[in-house]
């Protein structure tokens, strides 16, 4: 059966963010063609776009999570509010998860300018020490390393603030003492690339496996207590990842550990890999239109951010599509061979 061209054409003619993965995850092209791609991140498309909002003094919008004119008072503020993903944190991690070069915000003494000019909205606290939010830190800590900031203490941070039942929790400074899926999974992305820059320590690496297995023992999406799954969200596969964790997430999280350290996929996740896969199923592409699947595109994340990678939800035009595919189908080559019939 001739493989999925049609899809695939769709997926090359979108931004090089995008493009890149698919040209090294899905089609195997050699390194030259795959790295050109990406090097042009900076000057091209979603990373320029970023990269041309970058202020004098270094930041992103004037602040550290928060965008400078962000009302904490208003209705933004509010628990169903809409968080704006403006400011430096998630710029440099999506400029980071896109794959620029790093060596394009060294050139900018991006490291430095944040050193000098930028803090934390609490406390005050200076950008690279991080702060009491485990989320926060797992991605102060993945930038840091990314730009060659020395973050050790802060990544030595998670080991003394690990649960007893092996997780994280950003609420354990309310008082929290069981772990969450999104703080975990975030945590241990963050430890995940300080090993890989640095080779980590005996206690980050010790951390970091305690955390894998508070996922693993849950089949990544059930409680421990009764095997049902966790929250609806576990299924709801929204690019970018923001904060929030979802099936798909932790397996790409997984999938970069593996080739990481060349170890083999734990058999516990098999159900989550079904999940991603039934959902991979749902889509197809009609002549001379983009690929269709609302029932995997489920939600969007709340808030606006500089760069609109996805303009709709449950639109057979949504740019999301493009974004989240190069993640789902470079989870497993099984879910490669039978979706494109490659």
């Amino acid at each position: 059966m001739a493989p999925r061209t049609d899809l695939l054409a769709w997926l090359l003619d979108s931004d090089p963010a995008i493009r890149w993965q698919v040209e090294r995850d899905l089609l195997n092209e050699a390194p030259t063609v795959w790295a050109a791609t990406r090097a042009s991140i900076a000057t091209k498309g979603f990373g320029a776009r970023l990269l041309s909002l970058q202020d004098r003094d270094g930041q992103w919008a004037g602040g550290a999570f928060f965008p400078a004119e962000f009302d904490f008072a208003g209705p933004e503020a509010a628990e169903q509010g809409s968080q704006p993903w403006t400011a430096t944190t998630w710029t440099l991690n999506s400029l980071r998860e896109w794959g620029l070069d790093a060596g394009v915000l060294r050139e900018r003494r991006i490291a430095e300018l944040l050193a000098e000019n930028c803090r934390w909205e609490y406390e005050g606290r200076p950008y690279w020490d991080g702060e009491v939010d485990c989320c926060i830190n797992a991605w102060t800590v993945a930038n840091g390393v990314w730009l060659d900031m020395r973050v050790d203490e802060l990544a030595d941070w998670f080991v003394q603030h690990q649960l007893r039942d092996g997780g994280w929790n950003c609420e354990w400074i309310e008082g929290s003492t069981r772990s969450s899926f999104h703080s975990t999974l975030n945590s241990l992305k963050g430890l995940l690339a300080y090993e890989i820059a640095t080779g980590g320590t005996d206690e980050t690496r010790a951390a970091r496996r305690s955390g894998e297995e508070f996922l693993l023992r849950r089949g990544l999406f059930r409680r421990l207590s009764t095997g049902e799954p966790v929250g609806p969200w576990v299924g709801r596969f929204a690019y970018p990842f923001r904060w929030r964790y979802n099936v798909l997430n932790a397996a790409d999280y997984f999938r970069e550990a593996s080739l990481s350290y060349g170890n083999e996929p734990d058999p516990r996740m098999a159900d989550a890999i079904e999940m991603i896969r039934r959902s991979s199923l749902g889509w197809d592409v009609a002549p001379g239109r983009s690929p269709t699947g609302a029932g995997v595109v489920r939600g969007r994340h709340r808030g606006g951010g500089a760069v609109e990678v996805a303009d709709f939800v449950r639109h057979p035009s949504a740019r999301l599509v493009g974004s989240i595919l190069p993640s789902r189908f470079r989870i497993t080559k099984e879910l490669q061979r039978e979706f494109f019939h490659l």
